[in-house]
């Protein structure tokens, strides 16, 4: 078995722990190794999507096409042991499509590529079912099967055809991750390893190394991770900060709090730490903040991003100490 490391320090962690968290560092690190066969670069989503796991929250995936959001979040459902669907939002999908029936929606961990094409009315049945993880059809409730989380794409290009999300719609998602190009050495890399395929499947190289009810039993463990109120208050200092700040027309709202939380501690749990830090809190804050605020249109015509202000929230914010 190799060895989890905390990759900040890229040491092997020495202190004691309340809590056992080796095997979770362990199966962490394993599916990271899985997706690495085929991924090139995009640590920042591998490490987002597996906090996100950890913490029982969905995810919205930001990219331009052809950036691996999609064959990401497929190769991460390849390395999980439980039921997997994908469906292509189109502008005619209606919610009895997915809803009504056993379709796709019944599944453990659900991909919605490029969510912002469907009609409005579709948006809200999902986000129904995310919400409350369950379905109701002619007066019974059927339960979603956990762990159950969504994985939405969408193209922050392209207009024509979409449909903007609710700010309500966005606030049910964890984490806002925006995929980025590769750099020059990556894109080299990932023209290699597709030359490199001949025969094989990208999908054929991926191993399942986790199953589904060791994320539900990881998540009991992350519960445990302890903060001490002073970052209680650092957390609730950040978020009420956004809602003052003159450049953001809206700011986050309580359950951005809670969401802040939640992913600090499974940060905490994948470095192998049962107590959580101001940097835990960092890591958490821009891609749980940045589609919970709007930017004023002012500010949004000289370029600046929520991203932006967020940082600067961020820095302004006194760390404890």
């Amino acid at each position: 078995m190799e060895t989890p490391i905390n990759e900040t320090n890229t040491t092997p962690l020495a202190f004691e722990n309340r809590i056992d968290l080796a095997e979770l560092q362990e199966s962490v690190f394993n599916i990271k190794k899985q997706l690495q066969k085929v991924i090139v670069g995009q640590k920042d989503m591998m490490d987002l999507l597996l906090v996100s796991l950890l913490a029982n929250g969905h995810v919205l995936i930001e990219g331009v096409p052809g950036v691996a959001k999609t064959i990401t979040a497929k190769l991460l459902s390849r390395t999980i042991n439980v039921a997997f669907s994908r469906i292509q939002f189109t502008p005619d999908l209606m919610p009895s499509d997915f809803e009504f029936k056993k379709g796709p929606i019944f599944s453990s961990m659900i991909l919605i590529d490029e969510i912002n094409r469907a009609p409005a009315k579709t948006q809200a049945a999902l986000f129904e079912v995310m919400e409350e993880k369950q379905v109701t059809m002619d007066g019974t409730t059927y339960k979603m099967e956990e762990p159950f989380i969504v994985l939405a794409t969408q193209n922050p290009i392209e207009q024509e055809g979409t449909y903007r999300l609710p700010e309500a719609q966005l606030d049910r998602f964890l984490f806002k991750i925006i995929v980025d190009y590769p750099t020059a050495d990556e894109e080299l890399e990932i023209i290699m390893r597709e030359q490199a395929l001949e025969n094989t499947t990208k999908a054929s190289k991926i191993e399942t190394v986790i199953t589904g009810s060791k994320i539900i039993e990881f998540r009991g463990l992350v519960n445990q991770i302890k903060i001490e109120e002073n970052l209680l208050k650092y957390i609730a200092n950040i978020v009420v900060n956004t809602r003052s700040n003159s450049f953001l027309y809206l700011g986050a709202s309580p359950r951005a709090s809670i969401a802040i939380l939640s992913a600090s501690k499974a940060f905490a749990a994948i470095e192998g730490r049962d107590f959580v830090t101001p940097e835990d809190i960092k890591r958490a804050t821009i891609p749980v903040l940045q589609h919970r605020v709007i930017v004023t249109p002012e500010r949004e015509m000289e370029g600046l991003t929520s991203k932006q202000i967020i940082e600067q929230i961020i820095e302004a914010v006194e760390i404890p100490r």
